[in-house]
């Protein structure tokens, strides 16, 4: 009973002692202070860094996600620009193709036709091409293609579906079998043969030309019609020089290809009034 009256005196004066006035916290406030204050800091720490490191997280997933729309909408302008600038090409060919068409069949009412070029054989003994239109189109043997430029050559095989195109770059007058081509100048009454193609040069040559012929240099060539297999009008090249033939009997003219000979991706085959459809 005293040791509890003791204790009951002992806590009253505490707490008389904490309540009342003073100029300080007592050691054992202190002390929890601390301890709090430590505490929290332990946990408050790691608990901010947590927290930062999700945040952090989360704007690096925001900004991956923005770096992938950026580089889809990069990939689909790329596309498009792409896809722009092959259907502005194809219109330019096609625009070209429809003007030089339409001024043939205004002077010669042929029939042009587009072919894709589907191959080409760089032997230069069997310069030839493959094209896209055959029987079923109404290819036959013998028919004149041409580019936009001039004339390419003659169709020397037919397929179903695709022909083979022999080019003007094979002609040779050692071949029995070769084509030969009746020429003319474009505006002149003049008269000539393609007989063949010098690979050194890259130049054509017109035989047979008569002594007072007045074919001159920058003359435009063209086929004369002459023969029935080459129809006329076909655009060969320009007259570079004219020289005297052998015994001085004729003249030879060389004459610079209209075409270019590589690089192409569609051509014209001519179906003249003559020529069977299919």
């Amino acid at each position: 009973m005293f040791i509890m009256l003791i204790g009951l005196v002992t806590f009253i004066a505490l707490m008389g002692f904490t309540l009342g006035p003073r100029m300080g916290l007592s050691w054992p406030e202190k002390f929890m202070r601390d301890t709090v204050g430590f505490v929290q800091g332990v946990f408050y720490k790691p608990a901010s860094y947590i927290a930062g490191f999700f945040e952090d997280v989360r704007d690096m997933k925001e900004v991956y996600e923005e770096n992938e729309r950026l580089k889809k909408a990069v990939a689909q302008y790329a596309r498009e620009s792409a896809e722009y600038n092959l259907i502005k090409n194809d219109n330019k060919v096609l625009k070209d193709n429809l003007k030089f068409t339409e001024a043939q069949k205004q002077r010669y009412e042929y029939d042009y036709r587009p072919a894709n070029v589907l191959s080409v054989n760089q032997d230069p003994n069997n310069h030839t091409l493959v094209i896209d239109l055959g029987a079923k189109d109404g290819a036959r043997l013998n028919m004149s293609v041409t580019s936009v430029e001039g004339m390419v050559g003659v169709i020397s095989h037919v397929g179903n579906f695709t022909s083979t195109v022999k080019l003007l770059t094979t002609l040779d007058p050692q071949d029995a079998k070769r084509q030969q081509i009746a020429a003319t100048v474009s505006n002149k009454d003049t008269f000539g043969i393609i007989e063949s193609y010098d690979k050194k040069t890259k130049m054509l040559k017109m035989t047979r030309i008569p002594e007072d012929d007045p074919v001159k240099v920058k003359d435009l060539i063209v086929s004369s019609g002459n023969g029935g297999v080459i129809p006329r009008g076909m655009i060969i090249g320009t007259v570079e020089s004219v020289e005297v033939g052998e015994f001085g009997l004729n003249k030879t003219a060389t004459i610079k290809p209209a075409a270019s000979f590589q690089d192409w991706k569609t051509l014209l085959v001519v179906f003249t009034p003559e020529e069977p459809k299919g």
